[in-house]
């Protein structure tokens, strides 16, 4: 019978392969101690797997060599090494069909940005500091005049995300109060997050109202009472009730909250700042519509239609806004100086609409003609069967 601790006895010792050829090399790429310990884990897994040689005794096990062991170790500690220091988030191609892909990180940002933002990312900047007053400046006057400009509102402020731009509207319009909504509304963000969730963390009690396909003004207004704290309209972008159906306008529920002197929350969700039915597409409510509705507070993404950083935007009427910028909880959703400066790069690209579509990669792709989608969609299928002959292609 043979000894099974023969094959053991094969397995190299840690300072026998660092002074292989093969790991000196990696000391000049990698750090002495990072490498070290690669060459211990890289050695206890292969005694594991000699273990399991010997408890199945596997005769042809028993004939590895130890140049053969140590050549694994080596391996295998390299492509450690390697697997180590390369970056877990990196560059994919989205051949989904999905422009605005959640997991392949939504919008794509312009191409020129680079050149923006570089001196901002490796240098020190006006974050928070006004330069034409010598003075300490609020961060969000980076974006505030654009975004007023752009939409018509009175003023601004951006958050984290649009979930984060709820909950603080919410916190500081509504907190302690009711606050009405229609039962159709009720809308899951994603990723698991619903409006019930996002109110009841912000202090707010939810009313509902209506029912899923039908909401009158009515229904509102039979559940204001001493309580209520604001009226809430929600944007169903990611589904649609059709047929027997019936919904308030902006404009009536606005003149409902003026009549109670209470204050009327839109969330948009992706919000947009054009026309897509222009161009032969689904129409989006843009925000410059809720602002012209006369919404005193409006919500909405900055990475989904609008094509620019992960960020939740707000507008509205400057005694809410500032009400908003007041409250303590903006200081936990508050954005760095990377997506400002991104944010406001493509903001100013809005100034002119033809430039936008130009330059902003989402409405490039959304809004881009069948002619153009044809003439690429043409040059990749050649590209394909010129140089993959097997691979079934065809252009649908």
């Amino acid at each position: 019978m043979r000894d099974k601790n023969i094959l053991l006895k094969k397995l190299p010792s840690v300072d026998h392969i660092i002074n292989s050829k093969r790991v000196r090399e990696l000391f000049a790429i990698y750090p002495k101690e990072v490498v070290t310990d690669a060459i211990r884990e890289t050695i206890e897994t292969e005694r594991e797997r000699l273990l399991k040689i010997i408890n199945t005794s596997d005769c042809d096990g028993f004939m590895i060599s130890e140049e053969e062991i140590k050549t694994k170790i080596i391996s295998n500690t390299i492509l450690k090494m390697e697997n180590i220091f390369k970056p877990s988030f990196r560059c994919v191609i989205n051949a989904t069909g999905t422009v605005l892909h959640t997991n392949l990180g939504r919008a794509i940002l312009p191409r020129k940005l680079n050149e923006y933002l570089a001196d901002i990312l490796i240098r020190y900047s006006s974050l928070e500091y006004d330069i034409e007053k010598g003075e300490r400046g609020s961060r969000y006057n980076h974006i505030e005049s654009l975004l007023c400009s752009i939409t018509g509102a009175e003023s601004a402020i951006v958050v984290n995300n649009n979930a984060g731009a709820v909950l603080l509207v919410m916190s500081a319009l509504a907190s302690g109060k009711e606050v009405i909504i229609s039962r159709g509304q009720l809308v899951e963000i994603g990723g698991s997050f619903r409006i019930p969730d996002v109110l009841s963390q912000s202090g707010a009690k939810l009313v509902e109202v209506g029912t899923t396909n039908k909401t009158y003004i009515r229904d509102y207004e039979e559940k204001i009472n001493l309580n209520t704290g604001a009226l809430l309209k929600v944007n169903t972008s990611n589904y649609a009730i059709c047929g027997f159906t019936a919904d308030v306008k902006s404009e009536d529920l606005v003149a409902l909250g003026r009549k109670y002197n209470l204050p009327v929350i839109e969330d948009l969700g992706s919000g947009t700042l054009i026309d897509f039915s222009m161009y032969g597409l689904y129409k989006e409510p843009t925000v410059q519509e809720s602002v012209k509705a006369g919404l005193d507070v409006v919500t909405f993404s900055g990475d989904k239609l609008l094509g620019g950083p992960q960020a939740g935007i707000i507008i509205g009427k400057y005694k809410y806004i500032e009400k908003i910028k007041e409250h303590p909880l903006i200081r936990a959703l508050r954005v760095d100086k990377i997506t400002l400066g991104m944010l406001e790069y493509v903001l100013r690209l809005y100034l002119d609409e033809s430039r936008a579509k130009e330059e902003i990669p989402t409405l490039n792709m959304l809004l881009c003609s069948l002619d153009v989608l044809t003439n690429k969609a043409e040059a990749l299928y050649k590209s394909i069967k010129q140089n993959q002959t097997k691979i079934n292609v065809e252009i649908i």
